[in-house]
Protein backbone atom coordinates (compact mmCIF):
# COMPACT_ATOMS: atom_id res chain seq x y z
CA UNK A 1 0.00 0.00 0.00
CA UNK A 2 1.34 3.28 -0.98
CA UNK A 3 0.99 5.94 1.36
CA UNK A 4 1.45 9.55 0.18
CA UNK A 5 3.47 12.39 2.32
CA UNK A 6 0.31 13.99 4.19
CA UNK A 7 -0.48 10.47 5.19
CA UNK A 8 3.13 9.78 6.71
CA UNK A 9 3.15 13.11 8.47
CA UNK A 10 -0.23 12.59 10.23
CA UNK A 11 0.80 9.48 11.51
CA UNK A 12 4.02 10.69 12.64
CA UNK A 13 2.45 13.72 14.17
CA UNK A 14 -0.17 11.54 16.04
CA UNK A 15 3.12 9.70 17.43
CA UNK A 16 4.11 12.38 18.26
CA UNK A 17 1.20 13.71 20.48
CA UNK A 18 0.57 9.94 22.24
CA UNK A 19 4.06 10.50 23.36
CA UNK A 20 4.18 13.73 24.90
CA UNK A 21 0.57 12.76 26.48
CA UNK A 22 2.27 9.87 28.14
CA UNK A 23 5.53 11.52 28.99
CA UNK A 24 2.95 14.34 30.69
CA UNK A 25 0.78 11.83 32.15
CA UNK A 26 3.87 9.42 34.29
CA UNK A 27 4.69 13.75 35.09
CA UNK A 28 1.44 13.67 36.84
CA UNK A 29 1.83 10.46 38.26
CA UNK A 30 4.88 11.56 39.87
CA UNK A 31 3.93 14.78 41.96
CA UNK A 32 5.59 13.35 45.13
CA UNK A 33 3.05 11.57 46.88
CA UNK A 34 3.92 8.55 48.41
CA UNK A 35 2.16 5.62 48.09
CA UNK A 36 2.28 3.32 51.23
CA UNK A 37 2.49 -0.59 50.76
CA UNK A 38 1.61 -3.01 54.21
CA UNK A 39 4.68 -4.85 54.78
CA UNK A 40 3.45 -8.00 55.93
CA UNK A 41 6.31 -9.73 57.36
CA UNK A 42 7.31 -7.08 59.70
CA UNK A 43 7.07 -7.13 63.44
CA UNK A 44 6.96 -4.41 65.82
CA UNK A 45 7.00 -4.69 69.59
CA UNK A 46 7.04 -2.06 72.85
CA UNK A 47 8.64 -2.23 75.58
CA UNK A 48 9.34 -6.33 73.99
CA UNK A 49 5.67 -6.64 73.70
CA UNK A 50 3.98 -6.59 70.66
CA UNK A 51 0.49 -3.94 70.56
CA UNK A 52 -2.43 -5.01 70.24
CA UNK A 53 -3.39 -2.63 67.19
CA UNK A 54 -0.42 -2.30 64.78
CA UNK A 55 0.84 -2.29 61.05
CA UNK A 56 3.96 -1.73 58.62
CA UNK A 57 4.10 0.25 55.68
CA UNK A 58 6.73 1.34 53.26
CA UNK A 59 6.55 3.29 50.16
CA UNK A 60 6.85 1.29 46.98
CA UNK A 61 9.52 3.11 45.07
CA UNK A 62 13.08 1.90 46.49
CA UNK A 63 14.37 5.70 46.64
CA UNK A 64 12.56 6.31 49.74
CA UNK A 65 13.28 2.82 51.29
CA UNK A 66 14.50 5.20 54.28
CA UNK A 67 10.77 5.75 54.81
CA UNK A 68 8.20 3.89 57.12
CA UNK A 69 5.17 4.65 58.48
CA UNK A 70 3.88 2.54 61.23
CA UNK A 71 0.51 2.38 63.07
CA UNK A 72 0.79 1.80 66.91
CA UNK A 73 -2.74 1.36 68.65
CA UNK A 74 -5.05 4.77 66.94
CA UNK A 75 -1.75 6.63 66.23
CA UNK A 76 0.72 6.94 62.97
CA UNK A 77 4.19 7.68 63.10
CA UNK A 78 6.70 8.66 60.19
CA UNK A 79 9.98 7.20 60.77
CA UNK A 80 13.07 8.48 58.38
CA UNK A 81 15.41 5.60 59.24
CA UNK A 82 18.40 7.00 57.83
CA UNK A 83 18.13 10.82 59.68
CA UNK A 84 17.10 8.65 62.92
CA UNK A 85 13.86 10.71 62.75
CA UNK A 86 10.02 10.27 63.99
CA UNK A 87 7.17 12.33 62.90
CA UNK A 88 3.83 12.58 64.17
CA UNK A 89 1.20 11.68 61.17
CA UNK A 90 -2.47 13.07 61.48
CA UNK A 91 -4.86 10.46 60.32
CA UNK A 92 -6.23 12.32 57.77
CA UNK A 93 -2.87 13.22 56.05
CA UNK A 94 -3.08 9.29 54.63
CA UNK A 95 -5.77 8.82 51.93
CA UNK A 96 -6.94 4.99 52.08
CA UNK A 97 -6.30 2.93 48.80
CA UNK A 98 -7.65 0.05 49.94
CA UNK A 99 -5.35 -1.36 52.49
CA UNK A 100 -2.65 0.96 51.26
CA UNK A 101 -1.91 5.08 51.76
CA UNK A 102 -1.39 7.37 49.52
CA UNK A 103 0.07 10.81 51.14
CA UNK A 104 1.79 13.61 50.89
CA UNK A 105 5.42 13.94 52.07
CA UNK A 106 5.04 13.22 56.20
CA UNK A 107 8.11 14.57 57.01
CA UNK A 108 7.97 17.84 58.27
CA UNK A 109 10.07 19.30 60.67
CA UNK A 110 7.36 21.34 63.19
CA UNK A 111 6.04 17.18 63.47
CA UNK A 112 9.38 15.42 65.14
CA UNK A 113 8.94 13.83 68.66
CA UNK A 114 11.63 13.33 70.53
CA UNK A 115 13.60 9.62 70.09
CA UNK A 116 16.78 8.78 71.05
CA UNK A 117 19.16 5.63 71.56
CA UNK A 118 18.80 4.37 67.85
CA UNK A 119 20.44 1.08 67.21
CA UNK A 120 20.18 -0.79 63.18
CA UNK A 121 21.27 -4.17 63.30
CA UNK A 122 20.95 -6.93 60.55
CA UNK A 123 19.49 -10.13 61.95
CA UNK A 124 19.76 -11.88 58.87
CA UNK A 125 16.54 -11.81 56.74
CA UNK A 126 15.54 -8.62 58.00
CA UNK A 127 17.22 -5.09 59.64
CA UNK A 128 16.15 -4.52 63.23
CA UNK A 129 15.85 -1.22 63.89
CA UNK A 130 15.37 0.07 68.30
CA UNK A 131 14.87 3.33 69.80
CA UNK A 132 13.32 5.18 72.63
CA UNK A 133 10.40 6.97 71.73
CA UNK A 134 10.57 10.68 73.68
CA UNK A 135 6.83 11.29 74.43
CA UNK A 136 5.96 7.83 75.43
CA UNK A 137 8.92 7.23 77.55
CA UNK A 138 9.18 3.48 76.06
CA UNK A 139 11.18 1.17 73.86
CA UNK A 140 10.16 0.63 69.92
CA UNK A 141 11.67 -2.00 68.31
CA UNK A 142 10.85 -2.59 64.34
CA UNK A 143 11.82 -5.91 62.30
CA UNK A 144 11.93 -4.85 58.99
CA UNK A 145 12.07 -7.78 56.02
CA UNK A 146 15.26 -6.91 52.96
CA UNK A 147 14.20 -5.99 49.98
CA UNK A 148 15.41 -8.75 47.66
CA UNK A 149 18.29 -8.31 45.31
CA UNK A 150 17.44 -10.07 42.22
CA UNK A 151 20.56 -9.05 40.71
CA UNK A 152 22.45 -11.38 43.20
CA UNK A 153 20.22 -13.54 44.23
CA UNK A 154 19.56 -12.65 47.71
CA UNK A 155 17.85 -10.88 50.07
Amino acid sequence: MNRGPLTWLALRSLALLSLALGTSAAAANDTGRIHWKAVDAAQVKLDGKTPLAWNVYQPDKKKDANLVLILLGHRYLAFDIKAKLVYAVFPNDLQAQGKDFDSDDLTQPSRVIPSSEWTERDIGPAESIQLKLGDYGRTLEIELPHLWDLRRGIY
